[in-house]
């Protein structure tokens, strides 16, 4: 990716809820050209799952482990993306855009999955609690981070966003400003 004719090496987290539309995103930006890597898959391949979560039907992965294989990996690299609900979790990473939806649209997007009633609302709470926003600016400055609402937007409508932030070098911090997305109305629901 070049800025102002340099060329940058970035890595960049595209994180969220399961079910704001990382994945779908990811596929769109990487058909564009993008470099693009599934985090999720890329602990699979790299041994860094150290257990099942049982009662979450989920994979625990060894983030230090994989965060010091990003830092290795892609830093050096030019722009990477990296698409999963784990990436804001790591250290390595320059900038983090949280995908975001409302919890009531979130919600048929789980069960349309078939997700399990238990898995369900447990990410429903968390998207409706800001957990995915509150675990990024424990461990990166709230300059580095965007939010992007999914709700209403088509896939490739995300995409572009995602490209937006990109291309204006991660400047406009008024239209993707954390903050701007908040649910809390839902909690008494």
């Amino acid at each position: 990716m070049m800025f102002c004719g340099k060329k940058v090496n970035m890595i960049i987290a595209l994180t969220g809820t399961p079910g704001t539309g990382k994945t779908l995103v990811g596929q769109t930006l990487k058909k564009q050209g993008y470099r693009v890597v599934d985090l999720n898959k890329l602990a699979v391949e790299k041994n860094f799952v150290v257990g099942v979560d049982e009662e979450r039907q989920s994979k625990i992965v060894d983030t230090e482990k994989l965060d010091r294989y990003v830092r290795e990996k892609f830093s050096n690299e030019k722009l990477t993306i990296l698409e999963g609900h784990l990436s804001h979790l790591l250290g390595s990473v320059d900038k983090i855009i949280i995908l975001r939806c409302h919890p009531r649209v979130l919600k048929k997007r789980l069960f349309n999955k078939g997700w399990s009633g238990k898995k369900i609302d447990e990410n429903v709470e968390s998207e409706i609690l800001d957990i995915i926003l509150c675990e990024t600016l424990e461990k990166h400055p709230g300059e580095h981070v965007f939010e992007i609402d999914t709700t209403h937007r088509s896939t490739d409508e995300v995409a572009e966003c995602v490209k937006e932030i990109i291309e204006e070098d991660f400047k406009d911090k008024t239209k993707y400003k954390i903050g701007k997305v908040d649910w809390s109305d839902e909690i008494l629901k």
